[in-house]
């Protein structure tokens, strides 16, 4: 590496890193309110209720019984909080759907209550009034509210990518945890378990980092280094969790006529519709991010440009251009019949260059159809001919290739496909007993016709 082009690196290097650098926690910062998070948003938007209701906590406690993970093993401090009894009071405030009242402590209360009655009497004057000592009496939940955090998951996935070329190199890493809560509503009239909410939360870490290790002469050695990581805040997660899990519990209130709301009709159906998709389509969810929603329509219309790669008699092969145009029906989101039509070029260096179309019919498997991302294989039959029609023959083709859609109606794809022909007159010289075959590469776009999106039950 010249000179030129290390001090370039170096320049870019510290370009990348002043983002990290100006930014450096390295001065006191003052308090600040808690941040909030998207489900706070979503609580605050509820409709309000024509009565809250109240509703009594005693305990809702990390059950995981798990210790903080470290790369020595495990410390002493838990992996989440043993506050959550907090954050969901906190969240039933702010639902304003229910006066929550005190019941964690309830011991500190009553024994307060004590002291002001007694002092109430020792120094009330003359003759005491057994109403003077009277307090007011303690609110009685209609409903009770228990569960905990029943699992906190670390390492469900993990990964990275890094590259390192003559001391220059650059890594990022990523690991998600998750953890999981179950709210259930009870009646203090019969006990009654009312309705019970499952949420889980994933909980993201991120680190990228980048170095250059290089001797710029003999006697001098460069060293740069610069890098961040980033962790989602636990006891947001936990916040977030519980306050999705209260939401829950409103909207199935609503729905089950446990609680009346004040707004018309109109309103609360359009609500009550919105949150049926969002649970639709969230018992479909999978664990790692996957549903279970068609994406693609049935029809779909294909383009493709790519290159062709004779093995056939003689020697030199040379990649020649190809186009395809195919029309493909889904009998089901994972299969599919292609057929499709081809030009294409065959040659060799200084000897063969000749053209040729074929029709082919294709079953066509795809490996994750639910997925925006997913592998694909095919296989099938055709035939071939010469502008002439004086040279034809039959093939099987098979081959495999990866779809990215960019949208429910446009799909990327590239694919490698192998045809084997039943001819060895294909580059025009018939010489031994193997028959020619040729390769095809391609990259092209498929269109899906518009179609209302199924969720497979």
């Amino acid at each position: 590496m010249n000179k030129n082009a290390t001090i370039t690196l170096l320049f870019v290097f510290i370009i990348s890193g002043c983002s990290a650098y100006f930014n450096q926690p390295v001065g006191v910062q003052k308090a600040v309110y808690g941040e909030n998070t998207p489900a706070t948003s979503s609580l605050a938007k509820l409709p309000k209720p024509k009565e809250q209701i109240v509703v009594g906590v005693y305990k809702f406690k990390d059950q995981t019984g798990q210790y903080k993970s470290t790369e020595l093993g495990s410390t002493f401090s838990t992996a989440v909080t043993q506050g959550a009894t907090s954050i969901l009071i906190k969240a039933l405030g702010d639902s304003k759907w229910f006066v929550p009242i005190e019941r964690e402590n309830l011991g500190n209360l009553l024994n307060e209550r004590n002291i002001i009655r007694s002092t109430r009497q020792e120094y009330s004057g003359g003759t005491p009034d057994p109403k003077d000592n009277q307090l007011t009496p303690l609110l009685f939940a209609g409903v009770l509210l228990e569960g905990g955090i029943i699992s906190y998951d670390s390492n469900i996935i993990t990964g990275g990518f890094g590259a390192r070329y003559f001391g220059t190199g650059a890594s990022t890493r990523y690991r998600q945890d998750r953890i999981s809560i179950y709210l259930r509503l009870v009646s203090t009239s019969n006990g009654k378990i009312l309705n019970t909410v499952y949420v889980s939360k994933t909980i993201l870490s991120q680190s990228v980092d980048a170095n250059l290790f290089k001797y710029v002469n003999l006697k001098k050695l460069l060293e740069v280094e610069t890098g961040f990581t980033r962790n989602e805040p636990i006891q947001l997660a936990v916040t977030e969790a519980i306050e999705k899990a209260v939401e829950g519990l409103i909207v199935d209130g609503i729905k089950s006529n446990l609680w009346q709301v004040d707004a018309t009709n109109p309103e609360v159906v359009d609500f009550l519709e919105s949150y049926t998709r969002e649970r639709d389509e969230a018992d479909l969810g999978m664990l790692y991010g996957r549903n279970q929603t068609e994406k693609r329509g049935k029809i779909g219309l294909e383009g493709t440009g790519g290159v062709t790669l004779m093995q056939g008699d003689y020697p030199n092969p040379v990649a020649k251009p190809m186009i395809r145009g195919a029309i493909k029906y889904f009998f089901a989101p994972n299969f599919n019949l292609s057929a499709s039509t081809n030009a294409f070029w065959l040659g060799n260096k200084n000897v063969l260059d000749v053209g040729y179309a074929s029709f082919d019919l294709n079953a066509e498997l795809l490996v994750l159809p639910y997925d925006i991302f997913t592998p694909y294989i095919f296989a099938g039959a055709g035939t071939s001919f010469n502008k002439k029609f004086e040279n034809n023959y039959s093939k099987v083709q098979y081959g495999a290739g990866l779809e990215y859609l960019v949208s429910n109606n446009f799909g990327f794809k590239i694919y490698g496909e192998h045809n084997l022909t039943f001819s060895d007159n294909v580059d025009y010289a018939v010489h031994g007993k193997r028959d020619d075959f040729y390769w095809r590469f391609g990259i092209g776009l498929t269109y899906y016709f518009p179609h209302k999106l199924k969720i497979k039950k």
